[in-house]
């Protein structure tokens, strides 16, 4: 068997990503003449290698893309990997109906820092999270399979706690506010123990930035039994012209103006 007929033999089953490990030992040669033979097929464009020892097949429809989507190849090479990851921030929100404008970059949470992946056209960045394993998520389903989403809930607060990979809190605010379609103010309560105090305390004075106060209530409620002190809306900014919100015990430093 040649390479391609065992690219199109994994094909056949609907699989379309391998290792070089398992590729070379059903080649029958070794991973130093199995990279060869990828690298040839992937300069005509029928392959892409978007991790080291990790390939992928490329149907025509992707070809223009040099990979597969993100979401096509990402829950595979995590299980690959060995790693606990949801997607998160911006893509979450797209997922859920809820992106102002498709992110650039698809968006995935681990536990531990990790280099980002550009294959092609496709870029996957990651965002640190240690308790990336406790925090809700829901399967969708993808042409490949499912991939794992954080749930609206926690992809606001996850928005608020990274907001500068998000485009800012003006952005984040403008996406909160199609996403708070998504969420109750029960969901909110449920996730907040497992996010900072500070993000709750900003996560509802933008939900109320962006009048989706009914959502923001029972956050509020939740806030007022455990926050004791005050904390900037941005951290980044200065305090010297800052307001008082008793309400969200915030230092609110920042006029938050998201796009209508």
């Amino acid at each position: 068997m040649d390479l391609g007929a065992y690219i199109d033999d994994i094909a056949s089953n609907g699989r379309l990503h391998f290792t070089m490990e398992e590729m070379a030992r059903a080649l029958g040669v070794s991973q130093v003449a199995a990279r060869a033979a990828v690298r040839r097929l992937r300069q005509k464009g029928r392959l892409a290698t978007p991790y080291r020892g990790f390939g992928v097949i490329v149907p025509p429809e992707y070809r223009r893309l040099g990979c597969l989507p993100a979401e096509q190849f990402v829950p595979q090479l995590m299980a690959h990997l060995g790693l606990d990851y949801y997607v998160g921030l911006l893509s979450a929100a797209e997922i859920h109906g809820a992106a102002h404008q498709r992110p650039q970059r698809f968006q995935v949470v681990l536990a531990a820092n990790h280099r980002a992946i550009r294959c092609g056209k496709v870029a996957v960045d990651f965002v640190a999270r240690r308790n990336v394993a406790r925090v809700s998520t829901i399967d969708r389903n993808t042409p490949r399979g499912t991939v794992r989403v954080a749930t609206p809930a926690a992809t606001a607060f996850d928005l608020v706690g990274y907001f500068p990979r998000c485009g800012g809190l003006h952005h984040v605010a403008t996406v909160l506010a199609e996403l708070a379609e998504s969420i109750t103010g029960g969901d909110l309560v449920a996730a907040a123990p497992l996010s900072p105090l500070p993000w709750a305390q900003r996560l509802g004075h933008l939900l109320e930035t962006v009048e989706a106060n009914a959502v923001a209530e029972p956050l509020a409620g939740w806030v007022a039994r455990r926050a004791r002190e005050y904390v900037p809306l941005d951290p980044r900014r200065s305090l010297s012209s800052a307001e008082r919100s008793t309400r969200w015990k915030l230092l609110v430093n920042l006029r938050v103006e998201p796009d209508r």
